[in-house]
């Protein structure tokens, strides 16, 4: 039988015992009425006005991993653990960030006014020339004319490496990208291996002045990208662990995390600083409940850099640990008001035991959630671990996205509240010391319907 297959029945109390003397015992009843009763012994405890505070001072400055943002959260988090009496573990690990450096351009012999920010992997180098428009920097855009040249670009309908390597491949000395329509700023972009000329980047405004420039007169240009380079940085994840009773222990685990971090320049109220609130929340009522299971409540540094701290702990788990974690439950952006429903992702479009979990909780707290594919998020290392996993998360998102308008004031406490109290009563379906159950319990969860939600993020 497979691995996920036992786990699924072992956690949800769905193995028969296989003794001779089961036989002739009576069938197991799913009860929702008891499954209701343990359910608000831990929904109860649940509250919006605490969620909320939460996401209120974390989301005060961004949390960018590697930052002093990001260790002041960790700090708080930290602390929030270990008030509510948790062995708690910080787990720092290095990687890799980009340092932009200083860019600059200069127009006619006149220092340009604007920002200037190099894309991410731009060579280090100064370039001077002719400035020619090539537009959006399709293959049908981009002449022969651009040889020597420095391209200006507007970002849009293709994809950076595209542009880049379509001026390249007409022998451009440089680019200069401006934004696109309805984006602001110029923090976007990046280059790849083999695309050795700078590259930087303008606001539209800014943009779209050269052009205008450009149709009066011949513009000289200089770009300039000095400094730029990766260098090392510090993150962390938070681990805090409950262990069982020690005469109830059945050596499963149960792991629940959201990530700590934000996009550079963003508050990250509920990217995902809703996300940290309710593990906090479900580690606080969780303290004092008595549970057979093993919790690990954690939330992960450099989500944003490429899910570089949840593939950081998966890798630390030894073969035993991953043999005995039966679930994990993701919290990422479960808050805003202008997002839509709850949906449950997983990597391969599945359901898995955590979503046959949290359909069953929606149903008795609220109502069915269903199931999606999609990566991108921090169940996945778990997953690829072998784990039953799943991302619990409203869709579509939010117009401010990864922007400076990710703020609290955007937060719905009831969505918090509504979700922590889902997976909380997933949880403690597995974690409660009547589960896994034998054939007489009579607690196993009723079973779902849910469907598959092809909902895009």
């Amino acid at each position: 039988m497979p691995k996920n297959a036992i786990k699924l029945m072992l956690a949800t109390g769905l193995i028969l015992s296989s003794a001779p003397a089961a036989v002739d015992a009576a069938p197991t009843i799913p009860n929702q009425n008891a499954d209701h009763a343990f359910d608000n012994k831990v929904i109860k405890k649940i509250s919006g006005d605490r969620l909320y505070e939460r996401v209120n001072l974390l989301s005060q400055s961004p949390r960018e991993a590697g930052t002093e943002g990001e260790y002041r959260a960790v700090q708080y988090i930290q602390d929030q653990f270990e008030s509510y009496g948790y062995n708690t573990e910080l787990q720092p690990f290095t990687f890799q960030d980009w340092d932009e450096g200083v860019s600059s351009i200069v127009i006619n012999n006149t220092v340009f006014n604007g920002d200037v920010q190099a894309f991410t992997g731009s060579v280090n180098a100064t370039v001077k020339s002719k400035l020619e428009f090539v537009g959006l920097a399709s293959s049908e855009e981009v002449t022969d004319s651009v040889k020597g040249k420095i391209a200006l670009i507007e970002r849009g309908s293709i994809s950076f490496y595209e542009k880049v390597q379509n001026v390249i491949n007409k022998g451009a000395a440089g680019v200069i990208m401006f934004n696109r329509e309805g984006e602001e700023g110029n923090d976007f972009g990046y280059t790849y291996e083999g695309q050795n000329i700078p590259v930087v980047a303008i606001n539209r405004e800014e943009g779209l002045s050269l052009v205008n420039q450009l149709n009066s007169e011949e513009v000289n240009a200089e770009i300039a990208v000095q400094g730029a380079g990766t260098i090392d940085k510090i993150s962390y994840n938070v681990i805090a662990t409950m262990q069982p009773h020690k005469n109830k222990d059945n050596g499963q685990i149960v792991t629940i995390g959201a990530h700590h971090d934000s996009v550079a320049g963003g508050p990250g109220a509920n990217d995902d600083a809703s996300g940290v609130s309710g593990v906090l929340e479900l580690a606080k009522i969780m303290a004092k409940t008595p549970i057979d299971t093993e919790l690990r409540f954690m939330t992960f540094g450099a989500e944003e850099k490429g899910l570089l701290g949840s593939y950081h702990y998966a890798s630390t788990l030894s073969e035993d640990e991953v043999n005995r974690i039966a679930a994990h439950f993701q919290m990422d952006m479960i808050g805003s008001r202008d997002s839509g429903d709850l949906i449950m992702f997983t990597p391969d479009g599945e359901k898995n035991l955590v979503t046959d979990l949290g359909a069953a909780a929606g149903a008795r707290v609220a109502e069915v959630v269903e199931y999606g594919q999609l990566g991108r998020s921090d169940h996945v290392p778990f997953f690829e671990r072998g784990i039953p996993s799943a991302l619990f998360i409203h869709a579509p998102l939010e117009p401010w996205y990864h922007s400076p308008e990710d703020t609290v004031d955007k937060i719905s406490k009831d969505k918090l509240k509504e979700t922590t109290e889902i997976i909380g009563a997933a949880v403690y379906q597995i974690a409660r010391p009547d589960t896994p159950a034998l054939i007489n319990a009579r607690v196993a969860p009723g079973p779902v319907h849910y469907e598959f939600d092809d909902r895009p993020l």
